[in-house]
């Protein structure tokens, strides 16, 4: 299952785990990659001094390409040339504007991924000199960007991109997705709710068991609700006891907002997470995983079982390979 992207990183299969935040740590970066695929490292919310540790941490575990993710929209140049000195040879952006990064990063030798939510955002990262596009549709998890789907985005994107290999991003959770994807012309597909839902997810085990139960429906945009940690960044995730009383009493402005300032959890390291934070719910913590938000694009019903990593890429691959091979006969 070769195209430009596989071809353009020395991939085997055309397949992106998304960043996911702190659910991605070095064990599913690797996994991902080591089994073929692309895997990715968000390293946006680390303090500065721990990106080496991370990257060479995850380069221990893999010797085949990994992304770094950082947000286009913070000063995050630190962060990304920490990264790429320590080894890192992919740099994705998201959230922002990529142009004041893809000079530096190719100059130092690396290459540039970003994530797109509309045709003017993909010109505005070809203008850039983008090595990849993802083109992120509404109906993806965790933070979304734009407001259209990616059946409708990607082929969009592909028109414009010309050689520039594009992934579809939004809803995709297994072969059929990823088939469906390189017939709209994209070059391979990123999935993030999928690999939440996998071994080596740092999530804790109550989202991962969240996901596994959930209804389609229950994925929900959401404006600016777990916001405390990054404000205005709509945002899906599975509606919970925080987002059923937030609705109940009318869906408030922040401020206004049921039980807001409430501790409802308590990190691994020992910090508070307050309700409507944008942390999501991860190993180690403790308390009410429930109320936490848990991020989740609306191909969640299409997960059925918690998989390594490294079987969720093969699965993919075998169930897309047969798909396409029966639209062929």
């Amino acid at each position: 299952m070769n195209t430009s992207f596989t071809a353009l990183l020395s991939l085997q299969v055309p397949i992106m785990q998304a960043p996911v935040g702190a659910a991605a740590g070095p064990e599913l970066a690797a996994s991902v990659s080591n089994a073929g695929a692309l895997g990715s490292l968000p390293i946006w919310f680390l303090p500065l001094k721990n990106v080496p540790s991370m990257v060479t941490a995850t380069m221990q575990l893999t010797c085949r390409p990994f992304s770094v993710n950082v947000r286009a929209d913070l000063n995050q140049q630190p962060h990304v040339n920490a990264a790429v000195q320590s080894g890192a040879s992919l740099v994705h952006l998201f959230w922002g504007d990529p142009t004041p990064y893809t000079a530096a990063i190719h100059d130092a030798g690396a290459k540039v991924i970003v994530t797109v939510a509309s045709v003017d955002e993909a010109k505005q990262a070809l203008d850039a000199d983008a090595d990849i596009l993802i083109a992120q549709g509404w109906e993806a998890g965790g933070h979304v960007r734009g407001n259209v789907t990616t059946m409708a985005l990607v082929p969009n994107v592909v028109d414009i991109a010309g050689s520039v290999p594009v992934l579809a991003a939004g809803g995709i959770v297994d072969g059929r997705g990823l088939a469906a994807a390189l017939m709209l012309g994209a070059s391979g597909a990123a999935m993030g709710t999928r690999f939440v839902a996998s071994e080596e997810s740092r999530a804790h085990t109550e989202y991962k068991a969240a996901l596994l139960a959930a209804r389609q429906s229950e994925a929900v945009y959401l404006a600016d609700l777990f916001g405390i940690g990054w404000e205005n960044a709509p945002h899906r995730a599975l509606r919970n006891s925080t987002v059923r009383a937030w609705e109940a009493a009318g869906c408030p402005a922040s401020g206004s907002r049921p039980n807001e300032k409430e501790i409802v959890a308590i990190r691994g390291d020992g910090k508070p997470i307050e309700r409507y934070s944008v942390v999501l719910p991860m190993a180690g913590a403790s308390g009410n995983m429930e109320a936490l938000a848990q991020y989740a694009g609306q191909g969640v019903e299409g997960i059925k079982e918690i998989l390594p990593a490294s079987r969720i890429v093969e699965t993919t691959v075998y169930e897309a390979s047969a798909c396409l091979s029966k639209f062929r006969s």
